[in-house]
């Protein structure tokens, strides 16, 4: 289980990494935008952070991409 649940978490961040690079977003300025640390969105994108689902919909706020995309990842 826990395997699976690093793995979805680990599929979610590089997701949300590949979104913000499109976006021409470092993590520097995604930081700034959600007013959050670089450090959790480093953490995030590599998979060392359960995202929340508060977080979650602040991505796709602030990067403008729709959270359905979760459905796919699981």
């Amino acid at each position: 289980m826990e395997n699976h649940l690093h793995d979805y978490r680990l599929r979610m961040g590089e997701t949300i990494r590949g979104i913000r690079e499109k976006r021409g977003y470092s993590q520097e300025q995604l930081a700034e935008i959600m007013q959050i640390s670089r450090t959790t969105i480093s953490k995030i994108e590599n998979g060392k952070f359960a995202i929340s689902i508060d977080y979650l919909v602040k991505f796709g706020w602030y990067l403008n991409f729709d959270i359905d995309f979760v459905d796919k990842l699981i």
